[in-house]
């Protein structure tokens, strides 16, 4: 299994752009496509919807249902699909994406090889609804300030985007029924969820085309259904994201060993957590990413032997496949959480130096610098001794 991407193709303003698409007065999707797959994993019904005479709500339902496609964060919920050259020239899989994107849809014969593919990779559980539409955007040129230009076109870049839909069942209730006014039962009836996993294909790269990659969405961080990318686009599963922060928290632990106290951590994240906020703030689109080398260079700077900064590095390179990893699946750059079997504790990410560990007459203990008021439950409470030291190491109570 693949444990990381070792480049990005999108950024994120070409997939905001994308995105933008998917609104009624943007859009030129004027049909959506489907078919619903009961629980045994058998295609019940197709349809083939217009959007062209259909209710301005449905198009925003719609609409909004396949946008769900480009949500989340690159290299999170969103991750590139890489086709090999080898595949790009000759393979079944890539030659029935070209087919779809390149009949606009039209071919009912292609269609139904395409929903028949996915049945044969996908393992859900419970029935679903395969969406599938198909656009053509006139990209446009570019100013020199970034914004776009409305006289002109720089290329067409056709594409299509599948949903795949988990469908769920209505529980029995009673209504009211306004124009009889009269309370009934209201129908058990399935509604559509949003997509627990799909893709865009080709990729929006360079914001052109680019045949070589699509670009693969979940709605969840610990599951990626690693059997849908093998299954229907033939290339290695990669780590879902979930996985690859314990995986990191593993590696940290058996490599630093001794070393990997509550100083050191909490500096590491504490760097990590501000290259984060700095590539942010510099508004680059190109997602950041973390080397073995860097972090390397960052559990040094943190104090870390050398020796076993480089068993981490090694480690690293084994467990990430010697890709860049995007560093918001390894720490939490929002938070700082201290956990022990019985307590917890949360604060900003900047306030992490405010907790520090300490070992009083052979008990550990976790020290919480106060700056304010203390409040447990919502009741603000005061110190036992107003003016008492707060840096001085607390007593053990008797009998502990």
């Amino acid at each position: 299994m693949n444990t990381s991407r070792e480049e990005f193709i999108l950024n994120e303003k070409e997939v905001a752009e994308i995105r933008r698409r998917f609104q009624p007065e943007r859009s030129n999707i004027n049909q959506v496509h489907g078919c619903y797959v009961n629980a045994q994993g058998e295609i019940i019904s197709h349809f083939g919807q217009s959007l062209a005479s259909a209710p301005q709500e449905d198009v925003e339902n719609i609409l909004s249902i396949l946008k769900k496609v480009l949500s989340g964060s690159l290299g999170k919920q969103l991750n590139d699909i890489v086709f090999e050259t080898q595949q790009v020239v000759d393979s079944d899989e890539h030659r029935l994406l070209m087919a779809l994107r390149d009949s606009a849809l039209h071919d009912q014969g292609i269609v139904e090889t395409f929903y028949q593919r996915v049945m044969e990779s996908l393992t859900m559980e419970g029935p679903y609804l395969i969406l599938l539409a198909y656009e053509s955007y006139d990209v446009p040129y570019r100013l020199k300030d970034g914004a776009p230009n409305p006289d002109g076109s720089s290329e067409v870049y056709p594409y299509i985007v599948c949903g795949i839909c988990p469908m769920k069942e209505t529980k029995p209730a009673l209504r009211y029924d306004l124009p009889d006014s009269v309370i009934c039962n209201r129908n058990v009836d399935w509604l559509i969820s949003p997509p627990e996993l799909g893709f865009l294909f080709p990729a929006f790269d360079d914001r052109r085309a680019n045949i070589y990659s699509a670009l693969y969405y979940t709605k969840k961080t610990a599951e990626n259904h690693p059997e849908f990318v093998e299954g229907f686009f033939r290339t290695e599963p990669f780590m879902p994201a979930d996985q690859q922060q314990e995986t990191f928290r593993e590696i940290l632990t058996l490599a630093l060993e001794d070393e990997c106290c509550y100083e050191v951590v909490q500096e590491m994240h504490g760097r990590i957590a501000e290259m984060v906020q700095d590539h942010k703030a510099s508004k680059n689109p190109e997602p950041l990413s973390l080397s073995k080398s860097t972090m390397r260079r960052v559990l040094e700077a943190c104090g870390v032997a050398e020796e076993k900064a480089a068993v981490f590095e090694e480690k690293y390179d084994e467990a990430f496949g010697g890709g860049a990893v995007n560093p918001q699946n390894l720490v939490n750059a929002k938070e700082c959480v201290v956990t022990t079997p019985s307590v917890t504790i949360k604060a900003d990410p900047d306030c992490g130096d405010l907790i520090e560990t300490r070992v009083i007459n052979g008990r550990k203990y976790i020290l919480v610098q106060v700056d304010g008021e203390v409040a447990f439950n919502g009741v603000q409470v005061r110190f036992p001794e107003e003016g008492q030291d707060l840096g001085a190491p607390p007593q053990t109570p008797q009998g502990a």
